[in-house]
Protein backbone atom coordinates (compact mmCIF):
# COMPACT_ATOMS: atom_id res chain seq x y z
CA UNK A 1 0.00 0.00 0.00
CA UNK A 2 2.64 2.25 0.93
CA UNK A 3 4.45 2.45 -2.52
CA UNK A 4 1.22 3.13 -4.29
CA UNK A 5 0.34 5.76 -1.69
CA UNK A 6 3.73 7.57 -2.59
CA UNK A 7 3.58 7.31 -6.31
CA UNK A 8 -0.28 9.02 -5.87
CA UNK A 9 0.89 11.68 -3.11
CA UNK A 10 4.04 12.45 -5.58
CA UNK A 11 1.93 13.08 -8.28
CA UNK A 12 -0.55 15.41 -6.26
CA UNK A 13 2.75 16.74 -4.65
CA UNK A 14 4.07 17.84 -8.35
CA UNK A 15 0.79 19.31 -9.46
CA UNK A 16 1.49 22.48 -8.40
CA UNK A 17 -1.75 24.24 -6.78
CA UNK A 18 -1.71 27.69 -5.33
CA UNK A 19 -4.92 29.41 -4.61
CA UNK A 20 -4.71 32.01 -6.82
CA UNK A 21 -3.65 30.26 -9.61
CA UNK A 22 -7.17 28.70 -10.89
CA UNK A 23 -5.95 26.50 -13.86
CA UNK A 24 -3.45 24.98 -11.08
CA UNK A 25 -6.67 24.48 -8.97
CA UNK A 26 -9.16 22.97 -11.81
CA UNK A 27 -6.22 20.56 -12.63
CA UNK A 28 -5.09 19.25 -9.49
CA UNK A 29 -8.90 18.54 -8.37
CA UNK A 30 -8.95 16.52 -12.00
CA UNK A 31 -5.98 14.46 -11.18
CA UNK A 32 -7.17 13.97 -7.14
CA UNK A 33 -11.08 12.67 -8.71
CA UNK A 34 -8.67 10.28 -11.30
CA UNK A 35 -7.06 9.00 -7.97
CA UNK A 36 -10.33 8.32 -5.80
CA UNK A 37 -11.61 6.81 -8.44
CA UNK A 38 -8.87 4.71 -9.05
CA UNK A 39 -8.75 3.85 -5.29
CA UNK A 40 -12.11 3.46 -4.97
CA UNK A 41 -13.60 2.26 -8.00
CA UNK A 42 -16.19 4.51 -8.03
CA UNK A 43 -16.55 8.31 -9.57
CA UNK A 44 -15.90 12.05 -7.98
CA UNK A 45 -17.71 15.05 -9.75
CA UNK A 46 -16.15 18.31 -9.89
CA UNK A 47 -18.68 20.79 -8.99
CA UNK A 48 -18.07 24.58 -9.30
CA UNK A 49 -18.97 26.80 -6.15
CA UNK A 50 -18.91 30.56 -6.74
CA UNK A 51 -15.98 29.98 -10.07
CA UNK A 52 -13.77 27.80 -8.18
CA UNK A 53 -13.70 23.56 -8.45
CA UNK A 54 -14.72 21.65 -5.69
CA UNK A 55 -14.20 17.84 -5.84
CA UNK A 56 -17.35 16.14 -4.26
CA UNK A 57 -17.06 12.15 -3.91
CA UNK A 58 -19.90 10.05 -2.09
CA UNK A 59 -23.46 10.93 -0.37
CA UNK A 60 -25.14 14.32 -1.71
CA UNK A 61 -26.65 14.61 1.89
CA UNK A 62 -24.04 12.72 3.83
CA UNK A 63 -24.24 12.24 7.27
CA UNK A 64 -19.94 12.20 7.70
CA UNK A 65 -18.06 14.22 6.25
CA UNK A 66 -14.44 14.07 5.25
CA UNK A 67 -13.25 17.74 4.66
CA UNK A 68 -9.86 18.65 2.62
CA UNK A 69 -8.61 21.84 0.48
CA UNK A 70 -6.30 20.73 -2.09
CA UNK A 71 -4.73 24.50 -2.77
CA UNK A 72 -1.09 25.23 -1.28
CA UNK A 73 0.14 28.81 -0.24
CA UNK A 74 3.28 28.02 -2.87
CA UNK A 75 3.63 29.52 -5.80
CA UNK A 76 4.89 27.40 -8.77
CA UNK A 77 8.54 27.08 -8.84
CA UNK A 78 9.05 27.51 -4.89
CA UNK A 79 10.35 24.14 -4.25
CA UNK A 80 13.12 22.94 -6.27
CA UNK A 81 13.25 20.12 -6.44
CA UNK A 82 9.52 19.69 -6.33
CA UNK A 83 9.41 16.19 -4.32
CA UNK A 84 12.16 15.60 -2.10
CA UNK A 85 13.12 12.01 0.09
CA UNK A 86 15.59 12.29 3.19
CA UNK A 87 15.44 9.31 4.60
CA UNK A 88 12.13 9.41 6.55
CA UNK A 89 11.06 12.86 5.23
CA UNK A 90 9.56 13.84 2.04
CA UNK A 91 9.04 17.39 1.36
CA UNK A 92 7.25 19.22 -1.07
CA UNK A 93 4.55 22.44 -1.58
CA UNK A 94 1.25 21.46 0.29
CA UNK A 95 2.83 17.71 0.89
CA UNK A 96 1.95 18.37 5.10
CA UNK A 97 -0.68 21.23 4.66
CA UNK A 98 -2.26 19.21 3.04
CA UNK A 99 -2.23 16.93 0.44
CA UNK A 100 -0.97 13.84 2.44
CA UNK A 101 -4.05 13.96 4.53
CA UNK A 102 -6.46 13.91 1.37
CA UNK A 103 -5.16 11.29 0.10
CA UNK A 104 -4.95 9.61 3.33
CA UNK A 105 -8.97 10.33 3.81
CA UNK A 106 -8.96 8.29 0.35
CA UNK A 107 -6.59 5.33 1.15
CA UNK A 108 -9.04 4.98 4.61
CA UNK A 109 -12.38 4.83 2.06
CA UNK A 110 -10.44 2.55 -0.37
CA UNK A 111 -9.39 0.30 2.20
CA UNK A 112 -13.03 0.20 4.27
CA UNK A 113 -15.03 -0.74 0.83
CA UNK A 114 -12.50 -3.63 -0.01
CA UNK A 115 -13.41 -5.08 3.00
CA UNK A 116 -17.30 -4.90 1.89
CA UNK A 117 -19.27 -5.49 5.30
CA UNK A 118 -22.26 -4.19 6.34
CA UNK A 119 -20.88 -1.88 9.15
CA UNK A 120 -18.80 -0.23 6.16
CA UNK A 121 -22.09 0.93 4.52
CA UNK A 122 -20.76 4.44 2.82
CA UNK A 123 -24.00 5.26 1.58
CA UNK A 124 -24.18 8.34 4.57
CA UNK A 125 -20.59 9.07 3.53
CA UNK A 126 -18.96 12.22 1.40
CA UNK A 127 -15.57 13.22 0.50
CA UNK A 128 -15.20 16.81 -0.30
CA UNK A 129 -11.73 18.84 -1.04
CA UNK A 130 -12.01 22.71 -1.99
CA UNK A 131 -9.43 25.19 -3.32
CA UNK A 132 -9.87 27.89 -1.43
CA UNK A 133 -9.13 27.39 1.39
CA UNK A 134 -5.49 29.07 2.50
CA UNK A 135 -7.19 32.20 1.42
CA UNK A 136 -10.05 32.20 3.87
CA UNK A 137 -12.76 29.77 2.10
CA UNK A 138 -14.56 32.79 0.79
CA UNK A 139 -16.15 31.26 -1.96
CA UNK A 140 -16.49 27.46 -0.26
CA UNK A 141 -17.58 28.78 3.17
CA UNK A 142 -21.33 29.00 2.61
CA UNK A 143 -21.03 25.52 1.05
CA UNK A 144 -19.37 23.77 4.24
CA UNK A 145 -21.49 25.43 6.13
CA UNK A 146 -24.35 24.18 4.59
CA UNK A 147 -23.21 20.52 4.44
CA UNK A 148 -22.09 20.85 7.73
CA UNK A 149 -25.48 21.62 9.21
CA UNK A 150 -27.12 18.44 8.29
CA UNK A 151 -24.03 16.46 8.90
CA UNK A 152 -23.62 15.14 12.55
CA UNK A 153 -20.03 14.62 11.74
CA UNK A 154 -17.13 16.38 10.13
CA UNK A 155 -13.34 14.94 10.03
CA UNK A 156 -10.70 17.19 8.58
CA UNK A 157 -7.72 16.22 7.48
CA UNK A 158 -5.68 18.89 7.98
CA UNK A 159 -2.36 18.16 9.18
CA UNK A 160 -1.49 16.84 12.76
CA UNK A 161 -0.38 18.48 15.82
CA UNK A 162 3.55 17.53 16.80
CA UNK A 163 3.96 14.00 16.84
CA UNK A 164 -0.02 12.80 15.88
CA UNK A 165 -1.82 15.03 18.35
CA UNK A 166 -5.14 15.74 16.87
CA UNK A 167 -6.79 19.28 16.95
CA UNK A 168 -9.78 19.75 19.13
CA UNK A 169 -9.28 23.45 19.52
CA UNK A 170 -8.56 26.27 17.24
CA UNK A 171 -8.69 29.94 17.38
CA UNK A 172 -10.90 31.75 15.42
CA UNK A 173 -9.75 34.64 13.08
CA UNK A 174 -10.81 37.73 11.60
CA UNK A 175 -8.89 40.61 9.33
CA UNK A 176 -8.98 44.01 9.19
CA UNK A 177 -8.02 46.84 6.87
CA UNK A 178 -7.83 49.92 8.27
CA UNK A 179 -7.59 53.03 5.50
CA UNK A 180 -6.17 56.63 6.69
CA UNK A 181 -6.71 59.07 4.42
CA UNK A 182 -4.95 62.91 5.16
CA UNK A 183 -3.67 65.82 3.11
CA UNK A 184 -0.97 65.86 0.97
CA UNK A 185 1.59 68.66 0.56
CA UNK A 186 5.33 69.65 0.07
CA UNK A 187 7.70 67.91 2.90
CA UNK A 188 10.52 70.27 2.47
CA UNK A 189 8.24 73.83 1.80
CA UNK A 190 5.01 73.45 3.63
CA UNK A 191 4.50 69.93 6.24
CA UNK A 192 2.10 72.25 8.30
CA UNK A 193 -0.44 72.35 5.62
CA UNK A 194 -0.75 68.72 5.42
CA UNK A 195 -1.83 65.79 7.29
CA UNK A 196 0.60 63.41 7.50
CA UNK A 197 -1.54 59.95 6.87
CA UNK A 198 1.66 58.00 8.26
CA UNK A 199 1.65 59.93 11.35
CA UNK A 200 -2.31 59.30 11.97
CA UNK A 201 -2.18 55.20 10.80
CA UNK A 202 1.39 54.96 13.71
CA UNK A 203 -1.19 56.46 16.57
CA UNK A 204 -3.48 53.63 15.40
CA UNK A 205 -1.02 51.14 15.42
CA UNK A 206 -0.14 51.40 19.37
CA UNK A 207 -3.92 51.60 20.14
CA UNK A 208 -4.95 48.35 17.89
CA UNK A 209 -2.06 46.56 19.82
CA UNK A 210 -3.29 47.33 22.64
CA UNK A 211 -6.26 45.39 22.17
CA UNK A 212 -4.44 42.27 22.86
CA UNK A 213 -5.02 40.11 25.59
CA UNK A 214 -2.43 37.12 26.42
CA UNK A 215 -3.48 35.74 29.61
CA UNK A 216 -6.62 34.71 26.74
CA UNK A 217 -4.90 33.88 24.03
CA UNK A 218 -6.28 36.86 21.86
CA UNK A 219 -3.40 38.45 19.48
CA UNK A 220 -3.91 41.39 17.53
CA UNK A 221 -0.88 41.96 15.22
CA UNK A 222 -0.65 44.57 12.79
CA UNK A 223 0.92 43.16 9.21
CA UNK A 224 1.19 45.13 6.48
CA UNK A 225 1.44 48.78 6.18
CA UNK A 226 1.65 51.03 3.09
CA UNK A 227 1.88 54.91 3.06
CA UNK A 228 3.37 57.39 1.18
CA UNK A 229 4.42 58.11 -2.90
CA UNK A 230 7.31 59.87 -2.89
CA UNK A 231 9.66 60.69 -0.44
CA UNK A 232 9.58 64.75 -0.57
CA UNK A 233 5.48 64.32 -0.04
CA UNK A 234 3.34 64.42 3.29
CA UNK A 235 1.50 61.33 3.27
CA UNK A 236 -2.09 61.50 2.21
CA UNK A 237 -2.79 58.17 2.13
CA UNK A 238 -2.45 54.70 4.37
CA UNK A 239 -3.16 51.28 4.58
CA UNK A 240 -3.02 48.91 7.83
CA UNK A 241 -3.55 44.92 7.63
CA UNK A 242 -4.60 43.51 10.98
CA UNK A 243 -4.49 39.92 11.91
CA UNK A 244 -6.58 39.24 15.00
CA UNK A 245 -6.83 35.45 16.40
CA UNK A 246 -8.92 34.32 19.64
CA UNK A 247 -10.33 31.06 21.29
CA UNK A 248 -13.05 33.13 22.58
CA UNK A 249 -16.03 34.35 20.09
CA UNK A 250 -16.30 37.02 23.21
CA UNK A 251 -12.60 38.24 22.37
CA UNK A 252 -13.46 38.30 18.79
CA UNK A 253 -16.34 40.40 19.23
CA UNK A 254 -14.70 42.38 21.79
CA UNK A 255 -11.82 43.28 18.94
CA UNK A 256 -14.58 43.79 16.50
CA UNK A 257 -16.29 46.62 18.25
CA UNK A 258 -13.13 48.78 19.37
CA UNK A 259 -11.73 48.35 15.89
CA UNK A 260 -15.00 49.90 14.65
CA UNK A 261 -14.51 52.90 16.70
CA UNK A 262 -10.82 53.81 15.31
CA UNK A 263 -10.46 57.45 14.67
CA UNK A 264 -8.10 60.40 14.24
CA UNK A 265 -8.75 64.08 14.99
CA UNK A 266 -7.25 65.40 11.79
CA UNK A 267 -7.46 62.58 9.02
CA UNK A 268 -10.52 60.43 7.85
CA UNK A 269 -10.58 57.05 8.85
CA UNK A 270 -12.17 53.73 7.75
CA UNK A 271 -12.67 50.01 8.50
CA UNK A 272 -13.12 47.08 6.29
CA UNK A 273 -13.21 42.89 7.41
CA UNK A 274 -13.98 41.70 10.09
CA UNK A 275 -14.45 37.83 11.72
CA UNK A 276 -13.42 35.37 9.27
CA UNK A 277 -13.47 32.02 11.11
CA UNK A 278 -14.99 31.77 14.86
CA UNK A 279 -13.25 29.79 17.20
CA UNK A 280 -13.27 25.94 17.21
CA UNK A 281 -14.07 25.20 21.08
CA UNK A 282 -14.03 21.65 22.78
CA UNK A 283 -17.45 21.44 23.05
CA UNK A 284 -17.62 20.70 19.47
CA UNK A 285 -15.04 18.35 19.30
CA UNK A 286 -14.86 16.41 22.55
CA UNK A 287 -17.39 13.69 21.38
CA UNK A 288 -15.41 12.61 18.10
CA UNK A 289 -12.07 12.47 20.56
CA UNK A 290 -13.51 10.38 22.81
CA UNK A 291 -14.97 7.95 19.79
CA UNK A 292 -11.50 8.15 18.35
CA UNK A 293 -9.65 7.27 21.39
CA UNK A 294 -12.19 4.50 22.10
CA UNK A 295 -11.66 2.88 18.61
CA UNK A 296 -8.26 2.84 19.08
CA UNK A 297 -8.15 1.10 22.85
CA UNK A 298 -11.10 -1.12 21.29
CA UNK A 299 -8.25 -2.38 18.63
CA UNK A 300 -5.88 -2.45 21.12
CA UNK A 301 -3.82 0.60 19.82
CA UNK A 302 -2.71 3.83 22.16
CA UNK A 303 -4.57 6.57 22.30
CA UNK A 304 -3.90 9.83 20.85
CA UNK A 305 -3.70 13.43 22.46
CA UNK A 306 -5.33 16.27 21.88
CA UNK A 307 -3.90 20.10 21.09
CA UNK A 308 -5.27 23.30 21.25
CA UNK A 309 -4.07 25.62 18.28
CA UNK A 310 -3.37 29.36 16.96
CA UNK A 311 -4.23 28.62 13.00
CA UNK A 312 -7.81 28.47 11.93
CA UNK A 313 -9.40 26.10 9.58
CA UNK A 314 -13.07 25.01 7.59
CA UNK A 315 -13.18 22.70 11.06
CA UNK A 316 -13.97 26.35 12.71
CA UNK A 317 -16.62 26.88 9.88
CA UNK A 318 -18.12 23.50 10.43
CA UNK A 319 -18.23 23.40 14.19
CA UNK A 320 -20.56 26.90 13.82
CA UNK A 321 -22.84 25.31 11.53
CA UNK A 322 -23.63 22.89 14.38
CA UNK A 323 -21.78 19.71 13.10
CA UNK A 324 -19.39 17.51 15.85
CA UNK A 325 -15.86 17.74 14.46
CA UNK A 326 -12.08 16.35 15.04
CA UNK A 327 -9.43 18.23 12.97
CA UNK A 328 -5.74 17.15 12.40
CA UNK A 329 -6.47 14.09 11.18
CA UNK A 330 -3.75 14.24 8.73
CA UNK A 331 -0.05 13.70 7.64
CA UNK A 332 2.56 13.79 10.96
CA UNK A 333 5.09 16.24 9.89
CA UNK A 334 6.14 19.50 10.20
CA UNK A 335 6.50 23.09 8.79
CA UNK A 336 3.49 23.93 7.16
CA UNK A 337 3.43 27.35 5.06
CA UNK A 338 7.67 26.93 5.30
CA UNK A 339 10.46 25.90 3.48
CA UNK A 340 10.89 23.29 5.48
CA UNK A 341 7.49 21.64 4.99
CA UNK A 342 7.68 17.76 5.13
CA UNK A 343 6.12 14.57 6.30
CA UNK A 344 6.90 11.45 7.46
CA UNK A 345 6.79 8.20 5.74
CA UNK A 346 6.83 6.17 8.34
CA UNK A 347 3.63 7.18 9.94
CA UNK A 348 1.18 7.16 6.13
CA UNK A 349 -0.06 3.75 7.19
CA UNK A 350 -0.82 4.28 10.89
CA UNK A 351 -2.60 7.44 9.94
CA UNK A 352 -4.54 5.95 7.35
CA UNK A 353 -5.35 2.84 9.68
CA UNK A 354 -6.71 5.33 12.58
CA UNK A 355 -9.08 7.05 10.04
CA UNK A 356 -10.57 3.83 9.07
CA UNK A 357 -11.04 2.63 12.40
CA UNK A 358 -12.62 5.88 13.35
CA UNK A 359 -14.80 5.82 10.28
CA UNK A 360 -15.89 2.15 11.21
CA UNK A 361 -16.81 3.16 14.15
CA UNK A 362 -18.96 6.13 12.70
CA UNK A 363 -20.61 4.55 10.24
CA UNK A 364 -21.48 1.32 12.38
CA UNK A 365 -23.68 3.92 14.57
CA UNK A 366 -25.00 6.03 11.77
CA UNK A 367 -26.41 2.20 10.51
CA UNK A 368 -28.30 1.43 13.99
CA UNK A 369 -29.98 4.92 13.90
Amino acid sequence: MLNEFLIDLRQLVECESPTEDLPACQKVIELAANILKKQTNSAAQIRIENGRPVLWWGANNPKIVLLCHLDTVWPIGSFDPVWKETDDQIFGPGIYDMKSGFLQAVYAIAQLSKQNKPSTDMTNLALIATTDEETGSETSKRLIAEISKTAEYVLVFESSYMDGQVKTARKGTSMYQIKVIGKAAHAGLEPEKGINATVEIAKLVEVITKLADPKSGTSVVPTVLKSGTTTNTVPDSAVLDVDCRSFQMKELQRIDTQIRKLSSPSAQVSVTGGINRPPLEEVSTSKLFEKLNNALTNSGLPKVKSAAVGGASDGNLAAAAGAQVLDGLGAIGSGAHAKSEHILKSRIESQINMTALLLTELMSESKTK
